[in-house]
């Protein structure tokens, strides 16, 4: 009967030896939920697919470093959410919006959309977002942009789920007032 191997176990002989069947037990043990989490967040299924085999594949080649402290399911899932955030806004996605936009355009007001978007990518907001500390834009990266929940983003960034609350609270009342 052979010994089950601990994820860090695992994760330490992919990135010393490039053991194949650390990886392949890891994939195994990984790949399904995090495919199931994906989905949740995109419907595309041909997108989630690709993103996990990044995802995958940043793991294997080394480019994705485990600091072993955290748990590696949220590991898993921050590189493979920020990857699925990078394949979102690419210009397939953009190029779709932008389009969208177009159609619009023979109207002489603004569209709500081209409101948003041109205060998002030149207005104030994107402003107020880089003048939050490096600690509150993380909470909001991890709460509001990839949709984790309280416990899921403590556990992502290494600190207490009540700290994750109050500095959500305090980047929200920040971007309200810098916005005002």
């Amino acid at each position: 009967m052979s010994e089950t191997r601990s994820d860090g176990e695992l994760l330490r002989a992919v990135a010393t030896d490039g053991d194949r069947r650390a990886f392949e037990e890891l994939y195994r043990r990984y790949a399904p939920w995090l495919t199931a989490r994906m989905r949740s967040r995109c419907a595309d299924a041909g997108v989630v697919d690709d993103v996990v085999q990044e995802t995958f594949l940043a793991v294997w080649r080394g480019t994705a470093r485990y600091r072993q402290d955290g748990d590696v399911a949220g590991w898993l899932w921050r590189i493979g959410s920020r990857r699925l955030v990078d394949a979102l806004r690419g210009d397939g996605a953009r190029g779709r919006l932008r389009q969208a936009l177009a159609r619009l355009r023979h109207r002489e007001e603004a569209s709500a959309e081209e409101r948003v978007l041109a205060g998002v990518e030149h207005g104030d907001l994107a402003g107020a977002l880089v003048r939050l500390s490096p600690e509150l834009r993380a909470v909001l990266q991890a709460t509001v942009i990839d949709g984790l929940t309280t416990r899921e983003a403590a556990v992502l960034l290494g600190i207490p789920p009540g700290t994750v609350k109050t500095r959500a609270m305090r980047a929200r009342k920040q971007l309200r007032e810098a916005l005002a």
